[in-house]
């Protein structure tokens, strides 16, 4: 980069020493041909500078992946989730399952707040069935006339009650950690789908240098690599009432999928309606292309004749 500023440096000085020679009427000459080295050392420098900084950005990339490589955080694999197409929806046969899996093994730790049992009518279960899902459950109402607070079985306007009264509650449970709410769990890690379900299958025994307390574990897709949870997914661990061998993939593919519900409610519908809106489109871009042919097709064929003036 030296070498070439200098080399510039040199033409400029050249430039003006034949400035000093030309004549009082060569000034116009002089100023094309000036303009015309300002222009290249200009594109001289720029290209080295773009140069130097796409060389720089290059190795603290190869930099920043060589430390990251160092650390025990292994990387995230890509599942072939079926419902991420454009023209797919969600299993609800894996939702069913995957509430069950949540019912079982999650809801002991984690809450879903932000779900009410009637959200899963036609979804997973049939309204009788969410009926005696919600009669399962104790619910806190009140005031009465007396001013008290009283339980009550649930109804299907209410919401998923929670494992724990409150967060302190939830920490002196579960020795300090505080089990995060799952209802958008998907949205709320980034690449969600993935980490959660390379999170519940990632367990695995500590390396040599690791040491951990009683009520710590190695993961080894956990931010850290050190994760309060123990292994809840153990094959057999849930009986499927639809047969599906339970095996821990499985159980953690249906979790998955349930939690993709979860936080987004409305994804089948946003999918129909994108494949209404695709229609609709198709229909009125074709009806344009005709409208336009039909409007312009005697303009674009005609014929100009020029016909010579009689004398």
């Amino acid at each position: 980069m030296a070498t070439l500023l200098t080399r510039n440096y040199f033409s400029f000085l050249r430039i003006k020493r034949d400035f000093r020679r030309q004549p009082s009427g060569g000034i116009s000459t002089w100023c094309n041909d000036g303009w015309k080295c300002g222009k290249r050392i200009l594109r001289n420098c720029l290209g080295v500078l773009i140069g130097a900084g796409t060389t720089c950005g290059t190795l603290l990339y190869i930099l920043d992946r060589s430390v990251q490589a160092m650390g025990h955080d292994a990387h995230l694999p890509s599942y072939p989730w079926d419902f991420d197409g454009f023209f797919s929806c969600l299993d609800h046969a894996a939702v069913r399952r995957g509430w069950q899996v949540y019912k079982t093994l999650c809801h002991t730790c984690h809450s879903l707040r932000y779900v009410q049992f009637i959200n899963l009518i036609d979804v997973s279960h049939t309204r009788d069935e969410v009926k005696a899902i919600a009669a399962e459950y104790e619910v806190e109402d009140g005031p009465d006339e007396e001013g008290n607070y009283y339980t009550r079985p649930g109804k299907l306007s209410d919401l998923l009650p929670s494992p724990y009264p409150n967060e302190e509650a939830a920490r002196a449970a579960n020795f300090g950690a505080y089990p995060p709410d799952l209802t958008h769990i998907i949205l709320a890690r980034r690449n969600g789908r993935n980490y959660l379900f390379s999170m519940l299958t990632g367990w695995m025994e500590p390396p040599a240098g690791v040491s951990l307390t009683e009520q710590q574990y190695f993961n080894i897709y956990f931010p850290g690599n050190v994760i309060n949870m123990p292994q809840m997914l153990s094959d057999g661990a849930v009986e499927y009432d639809d047969g599906t061998p339970s095996t821990t993939s499985q159980m953690a593919k249906d979790l998955v999928e349930f939690l993709s519900w979860t936080s987004s409610q409305n994804l089948d519908e946003r999918k129909r309606m994108f494949v209404k809106g695709t229609g609709i489109f198709i229909i009125l871009l074709a009806s344009l292309i005709y409208h336009m042919r039909f409007v312009w097709s005697h303009l674009r064929s005609r014929q100009i004749a020029y016909v010579p003036k009689e004398k």
